[in-house]
């Protein structure tokens, strides 16, 4: 009897149904954005680190005002001194009174008044207080210029506690009264000594007017200490 060797059955395929054929595609469509996202992440280049001897400075916040920003420095690390070129200070109130001379005295008068204290100014100054009291004793009752404004005394032979209180009233005197506005103009503008002298004896600072002059000394004017407690 003769045998035959039937091939081997092979398995029928069986129709891919509706729903497989959408899943396949949805996943399909899954996996390509999924290729795409990692490809843009790695197009983004990493922020470059902070070498290891360069410490970060860290929380950086701004406080109070827009311009000006408050910075905390780590552990460790220390703020470097900064060098600023030296600025010329003008002295105060403090700084005249603790130099006590008769210069000092003059250019306080200028400050208070707010006049320039240039060096027309403080000459005139000084002649001027040297015409009302000699040099050796400039600080005169504490009036060098004999002020009667708020001194107590009439034709300015009255005194004040203080030369800082003198320096304020006679500062006060010239801004107050008419009679010395060319005195305040000359010193105001810085101009030149002769005109402010002569704005001085016209004024009736002082009954004399000094002789118009005549009793004016142009001679240089010493530099002299008052005696300690008078400041």
């Amino acid at each position: 009897m003769n045998s035959y060797h039937l091939p081997p059955s092979r398995p029928v395929a069986r129709p891919v149904s509706r729903r497989a054929r959408l899943a396949r595609r949805i996943l399909g469509l899954t996996a390509g954005a999924a290729v795409l996202a990692l490809a843009a992440l790695t197009a983004i280049a990493p922020a470059p680190s902070m070498p290891q001897d360069e410490p970060a400075l860290a929380n950086s916040t701004l406080a109070g005002q827009a311009d000006e920003q408050v910075l905390d420095l780590p552990a460790g690390v220390t703020q470097a001194s900064v060098a600023r070129d030296s600025f010329a200070t003008v002295a105060g109130v403090q700084g005249l009174a603790a130099g006590s001379t008769n210069r000092d005295w003059a250019e306080l008068v200028l400050l208070l008044g707010d006049f320039p204290r240039t060096d027309d100014n403080v000459t005139v100054m000084l002649r001027w207080m040297r015409q009302e009291n000699g040099p050796d004793n400039w600080w005169n009752r504490n009036n060098p210029l004999n002020n009667g404004w708020g001194s107590g005394g009439n034709s300015g032979l009255g005194s004040y506690d203080t030369l800082v209180i003198a320096a304020e009233n006679a500062a006060e005197a010239l801004h107050s009264n008419p009679g010395y506005a060319g005195i305040v103009a000359g010193f105001s503008s810085s101009a030149p000594t002769a005109q402010i002298e002569q704005a001085i004896w016209a004024s009736p600072w002082a009954t004399s007017h000094y002789a118009n002059g005549a009793h004016w000394s142009y001679t240089p004017v010493p530099i002299i200490e008052s005696p300690p407690g008078t400041w």
